[in-house]
């Protein structure tokens, strides 16, 4: 087995990966794309996902993002701290940042950007946009300064019993 970072892989890591590839292959009988996801905590299955944005209309239902939002709902928070990600696919810069913000430990991955990208499910346009500065990226991102938007952050910033994350 390829690993970019010299890791112990064991015989659980193999067995979780393949669980996260027979979800992705599965996926696509049901008319979804080709990626699955495993979150796993103390070598215990807390939640699967397939990729379903075709099946749902939904950009955002990456197999990943389902994944964290099945195990959220499960374990009853937003933070994912002690899990690791088995992805049959490296994630997408959406999935990857998700990933970060639920708190994961560890994140696994079969398929490569390139092996994605052999299939046209590249994800090279927005890394190179990621890069760019706001003002050239093909999408405009504009700011409107607003009283508004910053009495939102100055009420958050004083809440004393806020939940921070």
């Amino acid at each position: 087995m390829d690993t970019t970072v010299k890791d112990n892989i064991t015989a659980q890591d193999v067995r979780f990966m393949e669980m996260a590839a027979r979800i992705a292959e599965e996926n696509i009988d049901r008319g979804g794309g080709p990626f699955g996801a495993v979150i796993v905590r103390d070598g215990e299955i807390v939640a699967t996902g397939a990729n379903s944005v075709t099946l749902t209309n939904d950009p955002t239902a990456h197999a990943e993002v389902n994944a964290i939002r099945e195990a959220c709902s499960r374990l009853g928070t937003f933070n994912l701290a002690g899990c690791t990600v088995y992805s049959s696919c490296e994630p997408c810069p959406m999935c990857l940042s998700a990933l970060y913000w639920a708190g994961v430990s560890r994140i696994y991955y079969g398929n490569t950007q390139d092996d994605a990208d052999s299939i046209n499910f590249s994800d090279r346009f927005l890394y190179r946009e990621l890069r760019k500065p706001q003002v050239e990226r093909a999408i405009p991102c504009i700011r409107i300064k607003n009283a508004g938007t910053i009495r939102a952050f100055e009420k958050w910033a004083e809440k004393e019993d806020k939940v921070e994350y």
